[in-house]
């Protein structure tokens, strides 16, 4: 019996349409109206230039969210198409802008100039797209850093994107309304978790509705650069004892008597792990979005990475140079998640805050 299966959303079609601009090819991502018991947004959505819209669906508006987390910039512009949405493009790039952050509690001018240098051509995507409804968040490293207001309002000056600092409670939210629906059919609670780069967020919802409703929700102050720059050195062991004492409190509140636990995690480091579980020799978004994978299998594959050298991890296909050194800050806290919350199995999405941002600005439009 084939022990992996996929979670197919309930309104999850992947439909093919063509832009009429450039004709490229772009994908129909199932969505849920943003509409739920998540009230009203703490920050209005930034609007864009407005311009004529063109091609094939003339009343079609262009959406852009994008995500500026501890490690990486990325960027997702779509627009309404049926019950979800068509993504015309995309960005993403490991930035590191929280390097140095747990040593200075500043971030550094490397780090700062990459990020600008991303920033830059996002705002080239967003200009060119036509996009009508733009929201840009900061997360972790921007919330800690002494110096993030100043390197906002730079962002601001140099590339005319405001980026807005968002809480850890609202980081949360948004990243399960753009991934529940792959969580798995079933009754009782199910546990999402986000392992960041300068945090983990962990959201226990109840998903009678069709919007799951959060019933708790905890950030721990370890993601995989800040974990990876505070305990590297010290060990795995060393990682996942503070990863635990920092999720001890939330897992006192999870409750005992659920039935069958349902998991589902939304990370770079659930997507990269399972693509070497799978033996992917590059990532492959259709082969990992909406996989199962039992948790034991999950184990095993962590900490076979844990075990290598980071010359080692870097010759695994998937990881590679450019998350040797993180991938095993992100082992660790897997790992503790894992004990906290026992289930049989672990969904992967590779979907999160960004999707949960178009359900939003979309579901504005209504």
């Amino acid at each position: 019996m084939n022990r992996y299966r996929r979670v197919q959303a309930p309104n999850d079609r992947l439909a093919v349409a063509t832009d009429e601009n450039d004709k490229k090819k772009v994908t129909a991502v199932g969505d849920i109206s943003a509409r739920g018991p998540y009230g009203p947004r703490a920050h209005a959505p930034r609007p864009a230039p407005r311009s004529p819209a063109h091609g094939r669906w003339p009343q079609a508006r262009h959406y852009a969210a994008l995500d500026l987390g501890t490690n990486n910039c990325r960027l997702l512009i779509a627009r309404p198409q049926g019950s979800g949405f068509a993504v015309v493009d995309a960005f993403s790039r490991i930035v590191r802008l929280g390097e140095g952050l747990a040593a200075t509690g500043r971030l550094s001018d490397e780090a700062i100039e990459r990020t600008i240098a991303a920033l830059r051509v996002c705002a080239d995507k967003l200009k060119r797209r036509d996009v009508a409804l733009a929201r840009s968040v900061a997360t972790e490293a921007c919330r800690r850093a002494t110096n993030g207001p100043d390197f906002i309002q730079r962002a601001y000056r140099e590339t005319g994107i405001m980026l807005d600092i968002i809480s850890a409670e609202e980081e949360a939210r948004l990243a399960v309304l753009g991934c529940h629906a792959l969580i798995e059919p079933g009754e009782g609670a199910a546990l999402v978790f986000d392992i960041g780069g300068g945090s983990t967020e962990l959201v226990l919802v109840d998903t009678y509705s069709q919007v799951p409703k959060v019933l708790d929700w905890h950030s721990a102050p370890w993601g995989v650069v800040s974990l990876t720059e505070s305990a590297g050195n010290d060990g795995y062991q060393a990682m996942r004892a503070l990863v635990r004492a920092s999720f001890a409190p939330f897992a006192a509140r999870l409750p005992r008597d659920v039935g069958r636990r349902r998991l589902l995690g939304t990370s770079g480091t659930v997507t990269t792990l399972a693509s070497v579980h799978l033996g992917l020799d590059s990532y492959d978004r259709s082969a990992v979005d909406g996989l199962i994978m039992p948790t034991g299998a999950m184990r095993d594959v962590s900490r076979r990475i844990a075990g290598l050298d980071v010359a080692g991890r870097a010759k695994v296909p998937c990881i590679g140079p450019e998350r040797a050194d993180l991938v095993v800050a992100g082992c660790a806290i897997l790992e503790e998640i894992l004990d906290i919350w026992p289930a049989e199995q672990l969904g992967i999405a590779d979907r999160g805050i960004r999707e949960g941002i178009l359900r939003r600005l979309m579901g504005s439009r209504q």
